[in-house]
C-alpha cells in the first residue's frame, strides 16, 4: 500500500441538514469514470452567477440516483431558490432534510477519491452508523480555490438516524 496515498480524517461532526434545491450541470458516472467529474466542473464554472435563482457563491457536488451497481448521477451546482426560470440546460436535485456525518477534506482535490475511500471503507464500517439511501454531497465554501488551497471542502454523508 502506498503510504503517501493514506488518508487520515478528523472525526466527523453530525448535523441535521436543511432542504436544498441544487441546480447545475450533471452527468452519469461510475467508480471507474469519476475522472470525468473535474471536466464537468470546468464546464460549470463559467455558469456561476448566471443561474436563475442562484442563492449565493457556495457550490455543491451532489451524488444521487445510485443504481446499486456503482452508477450514479453527479451534479456540479449551486443552491437555487426556485425552479420556475431554470433553463433545460441545467439538471437539478432536491436534497431533503436529514442527518449527516460531515467530514472536512484537507489537501488537493486530486486526493478526494482517497478521502471517499477512507470514509466508506474504513470509517463507515467501524462507526456504528449506516449510510442512508439519499443524495450525498461535497460542499465548497464561497472562498474555495483549489489552486491556492483556500476555503473549505466538506463531504456530507447521509446516515440513518
Amino acid at each position: 500500500m502506498d503510504e503517501s496515498a493514506r488518508v487520515e480524517l478528523e472525526q466527523p461532526r453530525f448535523e441535521h441538514g436543511h432542504f436544498l434545491l441544487i441546480a447545475g450541470l450533471g452527468g452519469r458516472f461510475t467508480q471507474q469514470s469519476t475522472q470525468g467529474i473535474p471536466e464537468l466542473w470546468e464546464k460549470f464554472i463559467p455558469h456561476l452567477g448566471r443561474i436563475p435563482g442562484q442563492k449565493d457563491e457556495v457550490t455543491y457536488g451532489v451524488c444521487c440516483n445510485f443504481d446499486g451497481k456503482g452508477g450514479f448521477d453527479y451534479i456540479a451546482g449551486v443552491e437555487i431558490s426556485k425552479l420556475d426560470d431554470l433553463p433545460e440546460t441545467y439538471r437539478w436535485v432536491e436534497v431533503q432534510p436529514q442527518r449527516y456525518a460531515v467530514f472536512e477534506h484537507k489537501g488537493p482535490l486530486s486526493a478526494l477519491p482517497e478521502t471517499f475511500r477512507y470514509i466508506f471503507d474504513t470509517w463507515l464500517p467501524h462507526s456504528g452508523h449506516q449510510a442512508q439511501d439519499a443524495p450525498e454531497f461535497e460542499r465548497y465554501s464561497e472562498d474555495f480555490n483549489p489552486k491556492r488551497h483556500t476555503g473549505k471542502l466538506e463531504i456530507w454523508l447521509p446516515i440513518k438516524a
